[in-house]
């Protein structure tokens, strides 16, 4: 039984099997070991085979409750060992005390009370986690001070409720570079000047107060902190809180920190200067408050500004004014539907106004004043109309994100002409119909282009894409296409992903040509693909890796027998080959092509193929035989036919006569004149059939060389011994004598058979 499993080249799991024992199959080797989830309620030195190379343990959630001394010395290299969950009553004094590689110690939820652990020879520990415990003192033992890598104590969500002086006199010694995470505890009181004089590269204090006014009196508290990156304020799942104190984030002023996230939840029924405390800092963020409007602010070396969830109905671009060191500013999830003119802003590199309310006619000379703008977004709006030259002034662009916006002017417009450094493009879903053919013209560098969801009139698809010869990535998901030119993607040889998926293809025949040899990815899932050609399965691009046709009603039949196969054949290839089905009649039946039966076509094609060469071997032969008795088949249907016509009238004529239009005044004065003497008529072709005794053929060719009449019979057999020695040596000349001799010998013949003959 395997009680492992091999996730990646040395990195084994176990979790979740129910365990109660390390297995000794597990290699030596093992860098990873993730044992979470099994049962091991007592750890002590025989419970790890020795795994020298050991460096990642995962035991969380095992029921561990008594740890014994020399716990780990068979997987002494440990650099982590996470006890995530374990409702551990023990600790050996001297449990950890072979880890001396250890980085990484997480003891999340395990019942600790307090931090006076014996971990004194775990010198180059790093990160000690220990949340979510009922640890009452953030009290640290004092040798932690001599470990010169300790760069992260997460304290989150125990039940520190005082801090004083003394608590932090380690943190004074440990360095610069320590995060301190504190939020989640119900924080009542701290001792002012605490935090006097130590330097923190982050101190998170979010939700870790019981009330705002013991937030307020602890940011007070917090003066003489030096602090890098300082959080506070509240959860999302936090309840938001009315406030009337104008001045309750007065204690910011005298911390010293670059970068404040403030997640706030209050909602001020007196006006707030919240950025009065914040002049100074680099990064600024504030999410979740209820703010109507900002004052302006005198920032001084701000480079980054967040406003994100916070009601405001307008874009701070006049208030941020002059703001030469601003770079980035993010304006989400507000209720702004306006854009203000954003003046003398020469840093400005990122604006991201996505989610907000804002429609505009005209867009966006509100932007002139940012030279250096390289990212805009504004997406997820309700509509904004581009005219002509809307990016005048923004030629270092390189990001335009204007996705599930509606963007009027864009399919019918060049716009683009001056954007040649644009990179990413992204107009999905913003209800754009192509109908000019240049409106990507001037794009000359843009890599990636997404524009699910948009229209395409007549076959401008085929040479909307004719100049973006860079284009790596392109989007036309879910755009009702129903076939593409070949030449549509003719100029994209640096094409990598292809997105096709949700359309109405049937074909995917433009693959055959050779200018998508660098494709990588392609979906053409959730199309009416049935089949895809041979040939064109073997032009498919050689680096092709990831090809989705899934949710295509794939044509399961005899006929596509090639394609299955290729199916089947190439299933790390194909991406989610489980739900490639065949096109059923039922819609709750799913068939894979997978389990389609291939053998059997190749039975009935060998059938077929017998089937098929014998019945073309009975046609050619059958084709001889009627070729070669071709006569007599004709003359046992004329038999036949006159047979089955009883109603035909009684032979009325016993001659027909066939001859040459050189002949026809011989024919017509001559031989007419002498036979109908006997009482007989020409007749036509159809009526002979019925009725023919027999047929006189005349061949009278250049009646001045012709010595002598030629007769044929049809059936001369049948003519009686007197008629045949009648005709014999019959010749007709212009001679009078042997004229009258001819004419009565003749007539005698026929009235000779005449009179012996049965009408047919």
């Amino acid at each position: 039984m395997t009680f492992f499993t091999m996730t990646e080249n040395l990195h084994y799991s176990c979790m979740g099997r129910n365990l109660s024992y390390i297995p000794s199959s597990i290699p030596s080797s093992v860098q990873t070991l993730d044992f979470s989830f099994n049962v091991l309620k007592h750890l002590q030195k025989t419970v790890f085979p020795l795994l020298s190379f050991l460096q990642v343990l995962d035991l969380s959630r095992c029921q561990i409750k008594h740890i014994e001394n020399d716990t780990f010395y068979n997987v002494k290299n440990l650099t982590t060992l996470i006890l995530t969950g374990n409702p551990i009553t023990y600790f050996g004094p001297g449990c950890l005390n072979s880890l001396h590689n250890l980085q990484r110690l997480v003891l999340v939820d395990v019942g600790l009370s307090s931090l006076q652990l014996q971990m004194n020879n775990l010198t180059k520990l790093q990160e000690l986690r220990v949340g979510t415990n009922n640890i009452q003192s953030m009290s640290l033992p004092t040798f932690l001070s001599t470990f010169k890598d300790f760069s992260l104590l997460d304290l989150h969500a125990n039940n520190i409720s005082i801090i004083k002086t003394d608590h932090t006199a380690v943190l004074r010694e440990i360095g610069r570079n320590m995060t301190l995470i504190l939020s989640s505890n119900p924080l009542l009181y701290i001792e002012p000047g605490a935090f006097k004089d130590i330097y923190l590269r982050e101190l998170n204090i979010r939700s870790a107060f019981v009330s705002p006014a013991a937030q307020k009196a602890g940011l007070n508290a917090l003066y003489g902190l030096n602090v890098k990156r300082l959080m506070f304020g509240k959860y999302r799942c936090d309840y938001k809180i009315l406030s009337s104190d104008a001045n309750y984030l007065d204690g910011l002023c005298f911390i010293n920190f670059h970068e404040v996230y403030y997640y706030m939840k209050e909602k001020h029924d007196v006006p707030v200067s919240i950025f009065r405390c914040m002049i100074n800092a680099t990064i600024v963020a504030v999410k979740g408050g209820i703010i109507r409007e900002i004052a302006n602010v005198p920032f001084y070396e701000i480079k980054e500004l967040y406003l994100i969830s916070n009601q405001l109905d307008t874009v701070p671009g006049k208030k941020l004014a002059h703001l030469h060191t601003l770079e980035k500013l993010v304006f989400t999830d507000n209720v702004a539907t306006q854009i203000p003119d954003f003046i003398d802003m020469p840093s400005l590199q990122y604006v991201d106004l996505s989610s907000n309310q804002i429609t505009l006619t005209s867009c966006c000379s509100f932007f002139s004043g940012t030279p250096q703008l390289r990212y805009l977004n504004l997406s997820l709006n309700p509509q904004i109309g581009l005219s002509v030259g809307p990016f005048d002034g923004l030629d270092s662009l390189e990001i335009l994100d204007f996705h599930h916006t509606r963007v009027v002017g864009m399919g019918y417009l060049s716009l683009f002409s001056n954007l040649k450094y644009l990179r990413y493009l992204d107009i999905s879903y913003s209800s754009i119909t192509f109908i000019n053919i240049y409106c990507f013209y001037g794009l000359r560098n843009l890599n990636v282009l997404k524009m699910s969801g948009s229209n395409f009139q007549g076959d401008v698809a085929r040479y909307l894409f004719n100049n973006l010869t860079f284009l790596e990535h392109l989007d036309m998901s879910y755009c009702r296409v129903v076939e593409l030119h070949p030449s549509s993607f003719k100029n994209l040889q640096r094409l990598r992903l292809l997105n096709l998926r949700g359309n109405n293809l049937m074909t995917i025949d433009f693959l055959a040509l050779p200018n998508l040899k660098q494709l990588i990815s392609l979906y053409v899932d959730k199309n009416s693909i049935t089949s895809i050609p041979l040939h064109v399965l073997q032009s498919l691009p050689t680096n092709l890796s990831e090809f989705d046709l899934s949710s295509n009603p794939i044509d399961c039949s005899c006929s596509q027998t090639d394609f299955i196969w290729w199916i089947i054949q190439n299933q790390k290839v194909l991406k989610k080959a489980e739900n490639i089905f065949c096109k059923t009649f039922s819609p709750s039946l799913d068939f894979r092509t997978t389990d389609f039966d291939i053998d059997s076509c190749v039975h009935k094609k060998r059938l077929t193929i017998v089937l098929s060469v014998c019945f073309v071997t009975v046609v050619v032969l059958l084709s001889f035989l009627v070729y070669r008795f071709q006569f007599y088949l004709q003359y046992c249907c004329i038999l036949l036919r006159g047979y089955r016509s009883p109603g035909q009238p009684e032979c009325s004529y016993d001659a027909f006569v066939i001859f040459s239009s050189y002949d026809e005044v011989w024919v017509m004065n001559e031989l007419m004149e002498n036979l109908e003497n006997t009482g007989k008529s020409i007749i036509t072709v159809s009526e002979l059939m019925y009725r023919l005794l027999f047929i006189i053929i005349f061949l009278l060719i250049n009646l001045i060389n012709l010595n002598s009449l030629i007769q044929v019979m049809k059936d001369f057999e049948s003519l009686s011994t007197t008629a045949r020695l009648t005709l014999h040596g019959v010749n007709w000349s212009r001679d009078p004598l042997s004229n009258m001799r001819f004419w009565i010998r003749l007539r005698k013949a026929i009235l000779d058979h005449e009179s012996r003959h049965i009408c047919l």
